[in-house]
C-alpha cells in the first residue's frame, strides 16, 4: 500500500515507541499491528537507523532485522538523550513557531488541542526572543484537503455525522450525502471509510474529492461491520473477474489514477495501455464515452463493439436534437 510522507512519518514515530517496548518483536506481528505489509515495514526499518536519538541528531538508532524478528540494540540511548534539556537553534525555533501557528488555524481542530498548542507556542515565543518576532513575518497555508481531514478527524473523535458534497469521477457527478465516519485510511491518497446513509452501505470517500463538508449535530451510529484489510488497495478485483484493456492518449492518462488496474504500459504517443479487472465490464461503457477521442476499449471485443454502438447512439441523439 502506498503512503504519503506524513503518514509514513507518523507511523515511524509510533514504531520507535512500539519496538522499544517489544524487543525481538516478530516482523509479521508488527506489520499486522500497524496495518501494513511486511515489505512496507522492512522499508521503514531501513530508514529508522538513519535517524538520531534526539532532536539535534545524537547517536543513530541501532535497529535491524533478520527478516523474522526486529532487534533494537541501543534503546537506552534514547532515554539518555531525552533526559537532557532541549536546546534548539534559531532556525529550528523559527520552523517550530511557523508550523505551530499554521496548525492552530486548521478548521475542525479540537478546541482543547488548539488551546494546548497556543500555550506551548507562547512558551516557545518567550524563550525564542527576537527569533519569535522574525518568525511572525512567515506564514504557511494548507491545501483544502487539510480542512476536510480535520473535520473528519473531529467527527470521528466526537462521534458526529457528516454532510458532504462529493465528486464521483466514474459517474462525473457531484452528490450530497450524510455519512457516519468510521476511520481515516491512507492508500496512496487519504480516504474516510464510512457508512453512507444515502446508499445504506459501507463506502470509501477520497478526501480531495470532497467539495464541501459540514459536521452535523446528529450522533454518528454506523452499524457493526468488520474492518477490511486495505493493504492491497481499496478495490481488490478477484482473479476471476473479466479483464478489460483500454488504450488512452495523453489526454486520458487520468484513467490510471482513478481506476484500479493491473498494469499501465507506456505508448509511443505518450498515452497508456491499461489493463484492469472488473466484475461488471459493461460499466466501463460510460468511461469510453467520456474519453471520446482520448481513448477507446481494446478488449474484450464485445465490450469494444458495445461502446462504439453507445457512442453512435449518443451522437445520433445529439444530431436529432440539433
Amino acid at each position: 500500500m502506498a503512503a504519503n510522507a506524513i503518514d509514513q512519518t507518523r507511523r515511524m514515530l509510533s514504531l520507535v515507541t512500539y519496538l522499544r517496548e517489544r524487543p525481538g518483536a516478530h516482523v509479521s506481528d508488527v506489520a499486522r499491528a500497524f496495518g501494513i505489509t511486511e515489505d512496507e515495514l522492512i522499508s521503514d526499518l531501513d530508514v529508522l537507523p538513519l535517524c538520531g536519538t534526539s532532536f539535534r541528531g545524537g547517536d543513530l538508532l541501532d535497529i535491524d532485522t533478520d527478516g523474522d524478528r526486529i532487534w533494537w540494540h541501543n534503546p537506552a540511548a534514547l532515554s539518555a538523550e531525552a533526559a537532557e534539556p532541549l536546546r534548539i537553534a534559531a532556525d529550528e525555533a523559527t520552523a517550530l513557531l511557523v508550523a505551530a501557528r499554521a496548525v492552530a488555524t486548521l478548521p475542525g481542530l479540537r478546541e482543547s488541542d488548539r488551546l494546548a498548542l497556543l500555550r506551548a507556542t507562547a512558551k516557545l515565543e518567550a524563550a525564542a526572543g527576537e527569533v519569535a518576532s522574525a518568525s511572525a513575518r512567515l506564514s504557511v497555508t494548507f491545501e483544502s484537503e487539510g480542512g476536510v481531514f480535520a473535520d473528519v478527524d473531529r467527527a470521528i473523535s466526537e462521534r458526529r455525522r457528516l454532510w458532504i458534497r462529493y465528486y464521483s469521477p466514474s459517474r462525473d457527478e457531484v452528490t450530497e450525502r450524510e455519512i457516519d465516519p468510521i476511520r481515516l485510511v491512507s492508500v496512496g491518497h487519504t480516504y474516510v471509510e464510512a457508512w453512507c446513509r444515502r446508499s445504506e452501505a459501507r463506502r470509501t470517500f477520497r478526501l480531495d474529492r470532497v467539495a464541501e463538508i459540514r459536521i452535523m449535530d446528529e450522533v454518528s451510529a454506523p452499524p457493526e461491520i468488520e474492518l477490511r484489510d486495505l493493504s492491497a488497495g481499496l478495490v481488490q478485483p478477484a482473479a476471476e473477474d473479466p479483464e478489460v484493456v483500454v488504450e488512452v492518449g495523453p489526454g486520458g492518462r487520468w484513467v490510471a489514477e482513478y481506476y484500479p488496474h493491473d498494469s499501465a504500459e507506456e505508448l509511443a504517443d505518450g498515452g497508456l495501455r491499461i489493463t484492469l479487472r472488473t466484475p461488471d465490464p459493461s460499466s466501463l461503457r460510460r468511461l469510453a464515452l467520456r474519453l471520446g477521442r482520448d481513448g477507446h476499449i481494446v478488449a474484450p471485443a464485445e465490450l469494444a463493439d458495445s461502446a462504439r454502438d453507445a457512442a453512435r447512439e449518443a451522437l445520433a441523439a445529439y444530431d436529432g436534437a440539433a
